[in-house]
């Protein structure tokens, strides 16, 4: 494996929200595809040679986008979800903000039911090194989702989780080393089209 190899970590954007359909199966907006057909245009993606999402519906549309663009498959793996929030199902944007924050404030408890912070970064964690592990030579790019995502950048930084890692908004990216792990540089936004 080349010590240049990149692990590019890609959180789906915007979804099409439907409050009486499980969170897991949201999909991507009109806005969100176009915006990862942007991203599958970015010279910095060019290389990946191989194309990993979670089982959620959103972040397999945002994987088969980028992946159709390269002339790859894609690999999927449960351990890349987002967070568990299936105790509350959707919550009104005000309110799913004040949860967010408390989720990333007290990570070793369960806020209302979710899954403990310390327990989804562990969980990510775990499948980000079997992903990597299956993944061919090169770089790879993991198509998945913030809230994980945070926790992951907290962990490869050395850094306590913190909602101050948070993406800035739905649809970003970082990268790091794929043999050293080493954070290559933090959340950037995908373009739009």
């Amino acid at each position: 494996m080349s010590p240049a190899a990149t692990v590019h970590w890609i959180s789906h954007p915007e979804v099409e929200i439907e409050p009486g359909r499980e969170i897991t199966r949201w999909r991507l907006s009109p806005r969100a595809i176009a915006r990862m057909r942007a991203a599958a245009a970015l010279p910095e993606l060019a290389g990946i040679a191989s194309v990993w999402a979670s089982t959620e519906t959103k972040a397999i549309e945002g994987a088969g986008l980028l992946a159709g663009a390269l002339g790859l498959g894609v690999g999927v793996h449960p351990g890349l979800g987002e967070n568990d929030r299936s105790a509350t199902g959707y919550l009104p944007r005000e309110e799913f903000e004040q949860v967010a924050d408390a989720f990333f404030a007290r990570p070793h408890d369960s806020v209302r039911g979710w899954e403990r912070a310390a327990d989804a970064q562990a969980r990510v964690l775990a499948a980000v090194e079997a992903v990597l592990a299956a993944a061919p030579p090169g770089d790879v790019a993991i198509v998945a989702h913030g809230g994980v995502g945070a926790l992951l950048l907290a962990a490869l930084s050395g850094r306590p989780i913190s909602r101050g890692l948070d993406q800035p908004g739905q649809g970003c990216r970082y990268a790091f080393g794929r043999a050293d792990r080493a954070l290559r540089h933090g959340w950037v936004a995908l373009p739009e089209a």
